[in-house]
């Protein structure tokens, strides 16, 4: 199910809450096949309240990303008001929209905290109305609510509580934006926006004006290099908190973080032309990606990676 809340806003309180949750799942599904590919190897019990904490954050994307004719502060308006609902639906309260109605309960049955979703969607605020980051830490700002606190919402989902994985999991949640923001920057532009420093534009000699015209040449190519080593430092520091995650659940954490990674390795080989088409994964290429990492597991997460692989 693809979403279009700018134009068709979802609200049907007649339905179930196995229902909603039934829906989220077909947002996953054809928003992203990476991640339902990975989500479809945790167990029933996790993979629903993982389709719920996608279809909620790609519904607030879809607002900014895909507005249709809604102005800036139109965008703002319905970000305020899906906010609040959101908050309604995680106090209870029996709201229209269905994907609200299931992540307010994944919310409440995993313990995600209010905190951390007002911070996501204070990112998905500021993409109304920041579209330039002079600085890396001027965009960690927007990363943290956009990324790193959903690593931290997914540590909740997964069971991972001690606290001292915090920190791994804001990087994965980091890495894996940073790689998508190194995917879409043809994507972005034609939205205004620019998620790479400007002062690494700088320090590679490349403008907002090259940008605008696709070029890549020697300074672009330098300059992904550079962004990339740094999703790739992200990536080592999220490998190292892995073992904080229950036995059983890390498989399927592992797989996406392999298959996103693996996103910088096929923009290398386009010769970092992110200009002219999406760097994407192959069916074929994420089997053979989960099977490497299955073959490190214990037997039963083989087997469920053998029973749900061929069905995606």
């Amino acid at each position: 199910m693809r979403l279009d809340p700018a134009r068709n806003p979802l609200s049907d309180a007649t339905l179930s809450l196995a229902e909603c949750y039934a829906l989220c799942e077909g947002v996953q599904k054809s928003h992203s096949r990476t991640y339902y590919f990975s989500t479809r190897l945790f167990p029933p019990e996790v993979a629903r309240h993982v389709h719920a904490l996608y279809a909620f954050m790609r519904y607030a994307d879809e607002i900014v990303d895909n507005p249709g004719s809604l102005t800036l502060d139109e965008q703002l308006i319905l970000l305020e008001t899906f906010e609040s609902e959101t908050m309604a639906a995680v106090e209870g309260e029996k709201v229209s929209n269905p994907v609200l109605r299931a992540y307010g309960n994944t919310v409440r049955e995993c313990g995600i905290e209010k905190e951390d979703i007002s911070a996501f969607l204070g990112a998905m605020k500021m993409d109304t109305g920041v579209f330039r980051y002079r600085t890396f830490g001027d965009l960690e700002g927007y990363t943290y609510g956009s990324a790193a606190v959903v690593g931290l919402m997914m540590c909740r989902v997964i069971g991972a509580r001690d606290e001292a994985a915090r920190p791994h999991a804001e990087a994965l949640g980091t890495a894996m934006q940073l790689t998508n923001f190194l995917r879409d920057i043809g994507e972005d532009r034609l939205r205004g926006r620019i998620y790479v420093p400007l002062e690494d534009l700088d320090r590679f000699g490349y403008s907002e004006r090259d940008l605008e015209n696709a070029v890549v040449d020697g300074r672009f190519k330098s300059l992904m290099a550079f962004e990339m080593e740094r999703a790739r430092s992200l990536y080592a520091v999220a490998d190292e908190g892995m073992g904080y995650i229950p036995k059983g659940r890390r498989f399927p954490v592992v797989v996406a973080r392999n298959l996103y990674a693996g996103i910088l390795d096929r923009i290398e080989a386009r010769g970092y032309d992110v200009f002219s088409g999406r760097a994407r994964t192959s069916l074929a290429k994420k089997v053979s990606v989960a099977a490497t990492c299955a073959a490190k597991e214990p037997g039963d997460i083989v087997a469920r990676f053998r029973r749900t692989a061929p069905a995606t």
